[in-house]
């Protein structure tokens, strides 16, 4: 099993999660994070450090967001790896919990 990014990561795209990843398995887009499936190891150390609640097993993603565990694993063949905190986007937190945000996924 591996960790999915889903869509409230989309434009607010907090960053502690990617420090405390020991195989870096976070890819970096413009606007949102993605977790490689061949390198995530399960160690479940990324899911508490997201401040907004966006990541989640591969098996307990939220109904209606299944579609980001396939996303993931595409983003992350295209995308850099993050290793490092970055800071949040200036408006990251007018978008935190706002629904349906996958429209607005920049890749």
């Amino acid at each position: 099993m591996t960790f999915v990014v889903i869509d409230n990561c989309i434009k607010c795209k907090y960053t502690d999660c990617v420090e405390v990843c020991p195989v870096d398995a976070f890819h970096e887009g413009p606007n949102f994070l993605v977790i490689d499936p061949d390198e995530c190891i399960d160690c479940t150390l990324c899911e508490p450090e997201c401040p907004i609640n966006a990541i989640y097993p591969e098996d307990d993603v939220p109904a209606g967001q299944e579609a980001f565990v396939a996303l993931n694993a595409d983003l992350a063949k295209g995308w850099p790896v993050i290793t490092e905190r970055k800071d949040a986007p200036a408006d990251a937190k007018d978008w935190e919990g706002k629904p349906d945000k996958l429209k607005l996924l920049q890749r």
